[in-house]
């Protein structure tokens, strides 16, 4: 994909990757609920309620339109369980209709904004008063991924300052990277192919990735549980590092013909996932040669000996006896 197609690129507009995915904006925040008051709960919460006391709620203060399904709310633990500072419930708002954004910067202040707004809000549910704490997921907030990375290097020694240059992807659905009628493993081609589009791939790791916390929408039961991969994805320059990642936040994918809509989780390295991995290599293969050799080491002397005593000079010579 060319560069300045990337950068122009509109926060509100889709972008097809291959392999029939496309990348799909939205805004998405977390949702928490708390009782207003710590308290022991009697009856558990009512999802249903809650939802349309939201969904009523955004409707009135915000003239926002929201389909039930684009809003998740679930119970959390047994109540006779749990603590009385622990949250009753917790869930997900996507907004998917972004056409009333117009300019680059209206998405990120738009949704701030929102979160903003409703991080606090009291619900009244049957007599019992809930506070919403909201957050943006940091997979989304791309401006502040970039702060991280800036101050992380800002310490870094002059002489071996670095700029970052791998992006990690989890959650992502397996088979939407595998070879079609082939497997159902992702494939590193297809996800090489798929992600050269962003830049030149310098290392790419492709791994099973069956973390409990995923964020996928299930609701129409089209991916299997547990079939879900992590990417990491280096990148020659630092251009297209950073112009993949600004893509990749705030976007869901979704497969052609599919209706369901992936939430993967995308961050940037740190810890030099690919650094490491070349030294645990050569550490290992350093641990094989010092092996060999302890082996070869402590063989020598029985070798030596089993070979001195089989020497032929010191054979005794075997004496025949010749008639004429």
């Amino acid at each position: 994909m060319e560069e300045q197609e990337l950068n122009q690129l509109h926060p509100t507009a889709t972008l097809e990757i291959g392999n029939g995915l496309t990348l799909v904006p939205r805004i998405k925040l977390n949702l928490t609920v708390y009782p207003s008051t710590p308290s022991t709960l009697t009856n558990p919460i009512d999802e249903w309620k809650m939802k349309r006391a939201l969904i009523d709620f955004l409707q009135s203060s915000h003239s926002l339109s929201l389909p039930e399904e684009d809003l998740e709310i679930k119970r959390l633990k047994d109540l006779k369980k749990r603590k009385r500072e622990d949250p009753v419930a917790a869930g997900t708002l996507r907004i998917w209709d972004l056409s009333f954004l117009q300019n680059d910067n209206d998405l990120s202040q738009w949704r701030n904004r929102l979160a903003e707004k409703m991080n606090g809000i009291e619900l009244n549910l049957q007599g019992v008063r809930f506070t919403l704490a909201v957050s943006v997921p940091a997979s989304d907030d791309f401006d502040a991924m970039k702060k991280s990375w800036e101050e992380f290097f800002a310490f870094q020694n002059r002489s071996s300052r670095r700029e970052p240059d791998t992006i990690v992807l989890r959650a992502v659905p397996s088979r939407w990277f595998a070879e079609p009628r082939v497997s159902s493993k992702p494939s590193m081609l297809v996800t090489h192919t798929i992600f050269s589009k962003f830049g030149k791939i310098r290392n790419l790791n492709v791994a099973e990735d069956d973390d409990s916390g995923k964020d996928v929408n299930e609701d129409n039961g089209d991916l299997v549980s547990g079939l879900y991969c992590k990417i990491v994805v280096q990148f020659e320059k630092y251009r297209d590092f950073n112009d993949a990642l600004r893509v990749l936040c705030g976007r869901s994918l979704q497969k052609q013909g599919s209706r369901l809509k992936a939430d993967y989780e995308v961050s940037w390295d740190k810890d030099g996932f690919f650094r490491n991995s070349r030294n645990q290599t050569q550490e290992k293969n350093n641990m094989v040669s010092t092996m060999a050799a302890d082996y070869n080491r402590s063989e020598a002397p029985r070798r030596q000996a089993y070979n001195s005593r089989y020497s032929p000079d010191k054979v005794r010579p075997r004496r025949f006896k010749v008639r004429f």
